[in-house]
């Protein structure tokens, strides 16, 4: 599981016919505090209705991935699980 910052939309005109319906988010993986990026940002279909700016939960491994969306052999690689509503650090 990785946390994540939504920085935006994806759109195509022409994609794979897998995503149809679906939409896909850019992800930033950020640390514990929610804001300071964390390597590169990658793309992840979303599950949970999560928009731009949301704190998300993301599995970033093809099977976790198919089994959320329910797909067999679709080329899906990340999912957005869950929007994060707070982070306690417990300092």
């Amino acid at each position: 599981m990785i946390l994540s910052r939504v920085l935006g939309n994806v759109v195509s005109t022409v994609k794979h016919p897998v995503y149809e319906g679906t939409i896909v988010l850019v992800c930033q993986p950020v640390k514990a505090d929610g804001k300071t990026a964390l390597g590169r940002s990658f793309l992840a279909v979303d599950s949970v209705q999560a928009g731009e700016g949301d704190l998300v939960v993301v599995a970033r491994e093809g099977n976790a991935a198919r089994q959320v969306l329910g797909g067999d052999d679709d080329p899906f690689h990340a999912v957005i699980l869950g929007i994060v509503d707070d982070i306690d650090l417990g300092e």
